[in-house]
């Protein structure tokens, strides 16, 4: 079952399934998937992805028509499954804004309040967009939803941390399985924000969660070289999500900072951390990060408090390249990310794979 042989025909039938030459699936990372990345991805053979946490209607739709105006290459549409809305507390965010002020600008006090964009709404524009693939994070689509993307003939992949979360997902009606193992840059998939911190390496994860289910299975997390493709593929998986794999190329168009700090990162050099958003997500160590998660510091606000508190600060970073407060998301495979152009990632990546596997 196992032999690289059989992983090789195994991933070139998931690949034709979705019109794909490789079975390499861009990560659908909100805020670092423009069209062009995507685009790009695409037309290397892969599969390109939007994560549209927090974008409208009308940016949806306004990505995807950048994307189909540059490919005609599959991609996949992402968004959250909300979480139960957080408890507040006044007193634990004014001492987190007084926390922020040192590292940007003041935080307002209505910072907290900013709301995120209307997951139905976004599932109603994902629906009229029609893609390839819709795909999940942080839980399960209702099923009502699951019920009109089967009738679109949409497939639904959905990204699952434990093995329990996998089985929940297949009996969801989930096409596809994606193993998120602890390596991931950004934030953990986990169904509920409190066990997000269950952390399982994807090379024990894929296995399981491979024999746990009866649909294909994507592995994702830590990812980034030929290497890594082959040997997910040897344990099961019919194709692979990169992200941080793909954030060196050109066409990614994060700051210049965040890229050089991703080529020159070990993996010891990654935190994972709720400072930045809530949510438990994995990062390059900075300052803030070092300062946040110190026993001196606040404790963080859940998700999307948090989030909003730090989004000035962020934006700062951001707009000045200054790499001590940007929320950089990183994997631990990070240092493997080649910078050049995400096509030829893609190509080199997947010729490489079955150069392994083959001999």
């Amino acid at each position: 079952m196992f032999s690289a042989k059989t992983a090789l025909l195994r991933s070139q039938v998931f690949a034709k399934r979705f019109g794909l030459q490789a079975p390499i699936f861009l990560a659908p990372m909100a805020g670092a998937t423009p069209p062009s990345l995507s685009i790009a991805v695409a037309n290397g053979g892969g599969m390109g992805a939007c994560g549209v946490l927090m974008m409208t209607p009308g940016q949806i739709a306004s990505w995807v028509h950048k994307m189909r105006s540059g490919s005609n290459g599959a991609f996949q549409l992402n968004t959250w499954i909300p979480d139960p809305k957080p408890e507040r507390d006044l007193e634990s965010e004014a001492q987190i804004r007084q926390f922020l002020s040192q590292w940007g600008p003041e935080v307002p006090d209505a910072a907290a309040d900013t709301l995120l964009p209307d997951f139905d709404s976004q599932c109603e524009a994902i629906l009229r967009a029609g893609p390839a693939v819709v795909s999940s994070i942080m839980g399960l689509y209702p099923a009502e939803f699951v019920v009109q993307l089967k009738a679109r003939k949409i497939k639904w992949f959905a990204t699952v941390t434990t093995v329990s979360e996998a089985l929940e997902a297949e009996e969801a009606g989930a096409d596809v399985i994606i193993a998120q193992g602890m390596e991931a840059g950004g934030h953990r998939g986990a169904f509920i924000a409190s066990q997000a911190s269950n952390m399982v390496g994807l090379f024990s994860l894929l296995p399981a969660v491979v024999d746990a289910v009866e649909v294909p299975v994507v592995a994702t997390g830590g990812i980034s070289d030929d290497r890594g493709i082959a040997a997910s593929l040897i344990l099961g998986a019919s194709g692979v999500q990169i992200g941080t794999g793909f954030l060196r190329a050109p066409e990614a168009s994060i700051s210049p900072a965040w890229s050089d700090a991703i080529g020159a990162a070990a993996p010891e050099d990654t935190v994972a951390s709720r400072v930045f958003s809530g949510r438990l997500g994995r990062s390059l160590r900075t300052d803030y990060t070092n300062a946040a998660t110190s026993p001196s510091a606040p404790h963080p606000a859940p998700y999307p408090i948090q989030r909003n508190l730090t989004q000035e600060m962020r934006d700062a970073a951001v707009a000045s390249n200054d790499l001590s407060k940007i929320q950089a998301w990183a994997g631990q495979s990070s240092q493997l990310a080649l910078k050049i152009p995400a096509k030829e990632i893609v190509i080199k990546l997947w010729n490489g794979a079955q150069s392994i596997l083959k001999n």
